[in-house]
């Protein structure tokens, strides 16, 4: 089997850069979400739960 998709035949891009790029994309929108006072989704390891990080710093847990 080839460790290779399509997709990277045509873009020549691999999975792993592919999932870097992903990240970085990520964390640019949760800047400009920042910088518009707009809240930021986020996932709390501890509790296992969701929650909405809003601009002055206080959190929301969702569900």
């Amino acid at each position: 089997m080839s460790d290779k998709n399509e997709l990277d035949y045509t873009c020549g891009i691999s999975d792993d850069e592919l999932t870097e790029r992903f990240k970085e994309s990520i964390r640019i929108d949760n800047e400009i979400r920042k910088v518009k006072g707009l809240p930021i989704a986020g996932y709390d390891d501890e509790t296992n739960k969701p929650y909405m990080e809003y601009p002055d710093g206080r959190r929301q847990y969702v569900g």
